[in-house]
């Protein structure tokens, strides 16, 4: 029986719909948030995605990483931002970014429980003070952390680094904003002043806590992953 017109034309759609579209993939280990905000996201415990993402901008594969390149990276995740293709990450692109592509930007996104916590959907909205204590005890601020947002995740402090991009303030980043923001976020990262970035210097930046052990950790686990503040004297 041949297909209704309205399904084949479906069909069609999903069919001709551009590759490689963004997709978040849940892992209970903590992320890498680029300089600019893209995700990468481990596959296994111990990767490093650093690494990943210094590669991916590394394009000659010298090694070192330069403006240019920076800007360029920037550029290649801009376009997967703006999904409308009119030149400016607007605010509907700013929420799928928050919310579908990098969630973990969410300031309080610590807070949220994980989807199979039973106790924690399940719980009576009691009024005593034990439960009001309970609930209160999941909240972990920046006092207590010292960073938000994929400041947590990242080399800079910069809890939205895509919106933190809108310097004009008029709602949008244009791509204009997105490389000038990207040639900043090199010059803070290059602290020696050397014009270029190595994974070495990159990978130096990180607390120890990052980058010593890298064991695995259980799902409730503190993540002890953060970032480190804008290097000294900028």
């Amino acid at each position: 029986m041949p297909l209704p017109s309205l399904i084949l034309a479906s069909l069609l759609a999903v069919a001709g719909a551009e590759p490689n579209p963004v997709t978040v993939t849940g892992h209970f280990w903590a992320p890498f948030i680029s300089p600019m905000g893209e995700p990468f996201r481990p596959h296994a415990p111990g990767e490093d995605m650093l690494a990943a993402w210094f590669l991916k901008a590394d394009r000659n594969a010298d090694g070192v990483l330069t403006m240019d390149e920076m800007q360029a990276d920037a550029e290649r995740f801009f376009a997967t931002l703006d999904t409308d293709h009119d030149g400016h990450i607007r605010s509907e692109e700013l929420v799928r970014y928050e919310w579908e592509v990098a969630p973990d930007v969410q300031l309080m996104s610590r807070t949220r429980p994980a989807a199979d916590d039973s106790a924690a959907n399940s719980a009576p909205d009691r009024k005593d003070g034990a439960e009001r204590t309970s609930r209160k005890s999941r909240f972990r601020t920046g006092k207590d952390y010292g960073f938000e947002g994929a400041a947590r995740y990242a080399l800079l402090d910069i809890p939205e680094p895509v919106a933190a991009a809108d310097t004009s303030f008029d709602g949008g980043i244009s791509l204009a904003e997105f490389k000038q923001a990207a040639a900043r976020r090199f010059a803070l990262l290059d602290v020696e002043r050397q014009s270029k970035l190595t994974l070495a210097g990159l990978e130096s930046l990180l607390p120890k806590s990052r980058t010593a052990g890298r064991r695995s950790r259980s799902r409730n686990s503190p993540d002890a992953r953060i970032a480190n503040p804008l290097p000294p004297g900028n």
